[in-house]
């Protein structure tokens, strides 16, 4: 579901100017690169480099990594930044992977289909960016747009990523992760979080406060960033997860670190953190599953030869995590019920798949939930949020902890086995019950109506269901109804 290969590298001066102000004042000055923005001259090369020598001196210091290599600075146009952009973009991955990860994300509801995902994303990233450390040049660049006066906050972010590089092979490090998607965002959000973290410690340098003198800082940070980032016309239209996704690994990533740091003697042990990486966005999220050392539960999800029709081609198959799970409930169940819902989550493994023929994008997920309560719950709210998907719905089927019903492009199906729940999407009842099976599970209640009709079950118990598989409701009133 990663498409947004090189959002780790928005850093619009919004944020610097956030966290610049945090501590004192939760309000931004204007970004750079509005109207009029005060630009810097070819005289002020030789001023731009003295300030980035200084400040990654100062940065080493502050961290306590040491400066191990000369490292290459210069200033580049917006043209060299888009150019730069787009060459990224290539590189990380292959035109048939990005086209098949908008598909996915599609096909998960997270952007319109046919929305310009690639192009919008050089443009909205051409004008965010406000400096960026390359790992594979090993050189640090700023916008030449960016007011002098402002850059320091800027180089003080991007040399963090550069001596984290010396030290830890920022880049190797994070595509470790890989084929994990989640896990990979982790990283990301680390490399980010900690930047951002080192960043409002170089500006509170002179007052000798650092943020693990602080409360949560992006509280402070959040509110004024996300204000200006909205006045940008291209954030102001993008999906909302594009913009929940470029501002994870700063806001949520930083929140982690400061906790990190926090829970250990300070940037001196910057090294546990890279020796013993976070392994999934839950662990962003929620720094304390992180530091008590909880892992995910592995899901797997079945050989498919021989499981799904012939016709359907794998697109891709990886870890939606925490973060993605919140961001596909947020459209349908709102922000509160989501995050309350998505923070059971305890694993998973999704697929998607073209259909050859009808060119549709099936969607198979097995999650795994904290318990069967927890379960049992996401089966009602997520078969809630189903129902808002397709706004054309016939033969629903209802059963605890089992539900399905038929649209226009294949038949929808949510099942629960005490702590893991599987939704299909776009398949027919046929392919359903091999999956079902595939996974290890008994097969799932099935309608007595004939085909064509529609039908709501009558809420009872089928040979096949287990005392694990209904919702916790139903088994109180069952055991009420034997005990009398």
């Amino acid at each position: 579901m990663k498409q947004l290969g090189i959002a780790c590298l928005l850093l619009g001066s919004t944020f610097a100017a956030a966290a610049q102000q945090a501590p004192v004042s939760a309000t931004v000055p204007p970004a750079a690169g509005a109207e009029n923005p005060a630009q810097v001259t070819d005289g002020s090369n030789a001023e731009f480099l003295r300030a980035a020598d200084e400040v990654l001196a100062q940065m080493s210091q502050l961290l306590n990594l040491p400066i191990k290599e000369p490292l290459k600075k210069s200033l580049r146009s917006k043209q060299q930044i888009r150019e730069y952009l787009m060459r990224e973009e290539k590189e990380d991955k292959e035109a048939a992977q990005r086209d098949a990860d908008t598909k996915t994300l599609e096909a998960f509801g997270l952007i319109p289909k046919g929305f310009p995902l690639d192009s919008f994303m050089i443009d909205l990233l051409t004008d965010q960016i406000a400096g960026l450390y390359d790992p594979k040049a090993k050189e640090f660049y700023i916008a030449d747009w960016i007011p002098l006066d402002e850059q320091r906050a800027v180089m003080a972010h991007e040399l963090t990523h550069a001596l984290e590089d010396q030290s830890f092979q920022i880049d190797p490090w994070i595509k470790a992760a890989r084929p994990n998607d989640d896990a990979e965002l982790a990283r990301e959000s680390v490399s980010e979080g900690t930047a951002m973290a080192a960043m409002v410690d170089y500006t509170l340098r002179e007052q000798k406060i650092s943020v693990r003198d602080l409360p949560d800082v992006t509280v402070l940070i959040r509110s004024g960033a996300l204000e200006e980032m909205s006045k940008d016309p291209n954030l102001a239209k993008a999906p909302p997860y594009i913009r929940d996704d470029l501002v994870f690994p700063y806001l949520a990533g930083t929140s982690f670190s400061q906790q990190f740091l926090k829970a250990h003697s300070g940037w001196s042990d910057l090294k546990i953190l890279f020796a013993n990486p976070p392994v999934s966005t839950q662990d962003i999220m929620h720094p304390d599953i992180y530091l008590a050392g909880v892992k995910p539960e592995k899901v797997t999800l079945p050989e498919w030869k021989g499981t799904i029709p012939a016709d359907w081609k794998l697109l891709e198959e990886n870890v939606m995590g925490e973060f993605n799970l919140d961001e596909v409930l947020r459209q349908y169940l709102g922000q509160e019920r989501a995050d309350a819902l998505a923070a059971a989550w305890r694993g998973d493994r999704y697929a998607s798949f073209e259909d050859s023929k009808t060119k549709e994008v099936p969607l198979v997920v097995l999650l795994a939930l904290d318990n069967v309560e927890d379960a049992a719950r996401f089966n009602g709210q997520y078969s809630e949020a189903l129902e808002k998907k397709y706004a054309v719905r016939r033969q629903l089927y209802r059963r605890p902890n089992f539900f399905q019903f038929q649209t226009d492009s294949g038949g929808v199906f949510l099942r629960c086995v005490a702590t893991r729940c599987l939704t299909v999407e776009g398949a027919s009842r046929e392919t359903f019950d091999k999956i079902n099976s595939a996974i290890g599970w008994s097969p799932a209640p099935a309608p007595a109506t004939t085909e064509g009709s529609e039908s709501v079950a009558q809420f009872q118990p089928s040979a096949t269901d287990s005392r694990a598989d209904l919702a916790p409701e139903f088994s109180r009133a069952q055991t009420l109804f034997e005990k009398n």
